[in-house]
């Protein structure tokens, strides 16, 4: 089996963007890689930037003396890693600049060689993964502030529609009164007189018209989605009224022939297919 010499494997920590240090197990830096000294360049590094020979241990607890808690965390994975208690240690942490924002995820390994006791630190910079969440919980709890908006504006709205409802139906219970009121004793003052026959016709529908305005009638046909004529709608009127088809076409000034034709179109449209099904019956159903 082919094994790496010690340059490849130098060479393939080195092109590892985790910054990599080994620890003896007293917590003294022995190696770093070299993500980890340009990191200690780039911000600062007082001595030397690949630490070799600073005690990572010390310098974890003077952190945790200056107010950092979380080092306490990280103080107790290592050394249980270096006890042999924990196989790997994983914790995740801040380190904040002045100017930037910034997360680390640092990974404890023992250092698998017999008879050496050390351990391995990989830090990898996992500010883009902690960034991208923080945005996505923003976006999140806007997203859960404009669904509570929109929710009131339903409540809003359905109150609105409570009321235009209200509304309606009080304007309808004012017309019908006005019309049983106002209208329909005149009406009745004119069956008392001497009509002609046609003139009686005529007195009848419009009494009968006034009632369908006050019934639910003509509502009933509009909510069938008939896409009725208004021709339509003055035959099914006066076919409700019991009037005969001569009647009707004598009222409406049309051939007995066209009225026939609308029968036949109300009863398509209705449904009736059944021939002995009584189309007055079911417009009477209607109401």
């Amino acid at each position: 089996m082919n094994k790496y010499d010690g340059s490849m494997c130098e060479t393939i920590v080195d092109s590892l963007s985790a910054h990599v240090a080994v620890l003896d197990d007293q917590g003294v830096i022995l190696e770093t890689n070299r993500a980890w000294q340009e990191y200690g360049m780039e911000n600062g590094l007082e001595g030397d930037v690949d630490s070799v020979g600073v005690n990572y241990i010390s310098v974890c607890e003077s952190a945790r003396e200056s107010g950092e808690p979380e080092v306490e965390t990280v103080l107790l994975g290592i050394q249980k890693v270096l006890s042999g208690d924990l196989h790997e240690f994983v914790t995740l942490y801040p380190c904040h600049s002045p100017d930037r924002r910034r997360w680390f995820n640092l990974r404890v390994l023992p250092y698998r060689s017999q008879g050496t006791k050390r351990i391995i630190l990989v830090h990898e910079d996992v500010t883009p993964i902690i960034l991208a969440q923080e945005k996505l919980f923003k976006k999140g709890q806007e997203l859960m502030k404009k669904t509570e908006k929109l929710e009131e504006t339903n409540i809003a709205l359905k109150v609105l529609l409570d009321h235009r409802d209200q509304d309606r139906e009080e304007l309808e219970q004012r017309i019908a009164a006005n019309i049983k009121e106002l209208v329909l004793p005149y009406v009745e003052k004119l069956h008392s007189r001497q009509l002609g026959s046609r003139e009686q016709t005529l007195a009848e529908i419009i009494e009968a018209n006034l009632l369908d305005i006050v019934s639910p009638f003509l509502q009933k046909l509009s909510a069938l989605h008939l896409q009725l004529t208004p021709q339509e709608v003055d035959v099914a009127s006066l076919v409700r009224q019991g009037k005969s088809s001569q009647e009707i076409a004598d009222v409406l000034g049309v051939s007995i022939n066209t009225i026939s034709f609308h029968r036949k179109n109300l009863r398509r449209k209705l449904g009736l297919r059944d021939r002995s099904r009584n189309l007055r019956t079911y417009l009477l159903s209607l109401q």
